[in-house]
């Protein structure tokens, strides 16, 4: 037993990798890593992109491909490949759970995020094609990602809510949950406990903008300078803290029972962006403080290792929620508008994700032309 292992069994926490590649699956590292304690894996474009670009474990199935598919749609077969391999992996422990854990995350297109028929069209066909009850497709929490999400909802897909920066959104993913549920009850649905989702709130990013934020305005403001700084690396985890709070206050009460009767299961917060950016922190900063039931961690590889050598095994997120009001009632004080930071962490959230889609389909198109040159 790892405290990956007693994360879960005695916190009620699920630990997730947040990193998917190919000699992960083929070497048997993932499998190791669910034998310590991993309970399901996240990925994105961005980590799709590294692990293609790292090295040639994806050169022969895309060479093969190429003579039938475009190097878009060449790319989709590659993810795939890996996503029904992970799901292979983790299906243990998904039906170990009764379908709590065990799953593997796949994201739409990022140029999808701010198109709704799209991202529809696209979570379904994902959840066609991989036809597996421990996939999760994953939709950004934009505003147009916002009724996609819902309308999966109500078909019964199993869905994670990425890009969530702000209670705000938030409240309107709780919202398009329970109101998907209904809408699924509505047309004919009779049982509810096999539709499950988290929402992925990121954490780390929010003090890296926040924390910019406040040096500007301690700058500004020489006499106040100490007082302001001293908010440095507070709202992330007040946020997050808020954020569980909001879970347990709307996943209770007389509509919510109605479909626990059902079978309905709690959406859970999913903590996401949980490595440390700045040095000066700790290293677990985002990991030690939001421990608590009902809640998913998905850590990248280095906060995997650290958790494991010295990570705390105690219920945390919930410990003090006026001490989170008040950190984050102090930064709005202090000028920092929290609204404006979730909407610029949202649009760098999307292009960064684009970005990464977009280069390496160049790249994986380059390929593909010095392999035809070369034919």
């Amino acid at each position: 037993m790892t405290k990956l292992h007693d994360l879960y069994e005695q916190q009620g926490q699920s630990p997730w990798l947040d990193n998917l590649r190919r000699d992960y699956l083929r070497g048997g590292h993932l499998a190791e890593l669910v034998d310590e304690g991993i309970r399901g894996v996240t990925s994105n474009p961005t980590i799709f992109a590294k692990a293609i670009e790292s090295g040639h474990d994806y050169d022969e199935q895309f060479g093969g491909l190429l003579a039938s598919h475009t190097v878009e749609e060449a790319y989709w077969e590659l993810v795939i490949t890996d996503i029904e391999d992970a799901l292979t992996v983790l299906r243990p422990v998904y039906d170990s759970s009764a379908g709590v854990d065990g799953f593997v995350s796949l994201e739409v297109a990022p140029g999808l995020a701010h198109d709704t028929a799209g991202t529809i069209t696209a979570a379904r066909h994902f959840h066609q094609r991989v036809a597996e009850p421990n996939l999760y497709v994953k939709i950004p929490a934009t505003a147009e990602g916002v009724p996609a999400i819902r309308a999966m909802f109500a078909e019964g897909r199993n869905i994670n809510i990425t890009l969530l920066f702000s209670l705000e959104r938030y409240d309107e993913v709780i919202e398009a949950y329970i109101g998907g549920l209904e809408d699924f009850l509505a047309s004919g649905a009779t049982d509810l406990s096999a539709v499950r989702s988290v929402a992925s709130f990121f954490v780390s990013r929010v003090d890296t903008e926040v924390d910019r934020r406040l040096d500007t305005l301690a700058q500004q403001s020489p006499d106040r300078a100490a007082e302001i700084q001293s908010l440095r690396g507070t709202a992330a985890v007040a946020q997050a803290r808020r954020a569980y709070a909001l879970f347990a206050q709307r996943f209770s009460g007389p509509r919510w029972e109605a479909l626990v009767a059902k079978g309905a299961k709690v959406q859970r917060p999913l903590w996401a962006s949980t490595s440390t950016k700045n040095p000066a922190y700790p290293d677990l900063l985002y990991v030690d403080t939001l421990i608590g039931p009902d809640t998913v961690d998905t850590m990248p590889d280095d906060t995997v290792a650290a958790y494991l050598d010295h990570g705390t095994v105690a219920r945390t997120v919930d410990a003090d929620p006026g001490a989170a009001t008040g950190a984050l009632d102090r930064i709005e004080a202090a000028g920092v508008d929290m609204a404006d930071v979730a909407r610029l962490l949202e649009d760098e959230g999307v292009a960064s994700f684009a970005k990464s889609f977009d280069e390496l389909i160049q790249k994986l198109s380059d390929k593909a032309n010095a392999l035809s040159a070369g034919s």
